[in-house]
């Protein structure tokens, strides 16, 4: 049996679309734009190995994402700087 390995971009897109079947949200993707939609509600996703830097945070909040889902946690700076912005944090798993 032969096992499928798939680039890490396409484990971060299934990543996205497990997010969105379980936040019951829309997947959107691409360049720019959030990752997920659930009506107002903007969320970003990240499928990392390390935690969120506050550079993502601050991506994010330039595309006006109010929520940021990451599967390996959050930095202090990045915790600290979604407060500030008033984004929300959600380990993902």
């Amino acid at each position: 049996m032969v096992t499928k390995h798939l680039s890490p971009s396409k484990r971060g897109v299934q990543y996205e679309k497990r997010q969105a079947t379980k936040t019951k949200s829309k997947h959107l993707g691409g360049s720019g734009k959030p990752d997920l939609q659930k009506g107002k509600i903007k969320i970003e996703v990240k499928n990392w190995a390390t935690p969120v830097h506050s550079g993502i945070v601050k991506d994010a909040s330039e595309k006006k994402v109010t929520t940021i889902i990451s599967k390996s946690g959050f930095t202090k700076p990045a915790i600290e700087l979604a407060k500030k912005k008033s984004i929300n944090l959600k380990k993902g798993r």
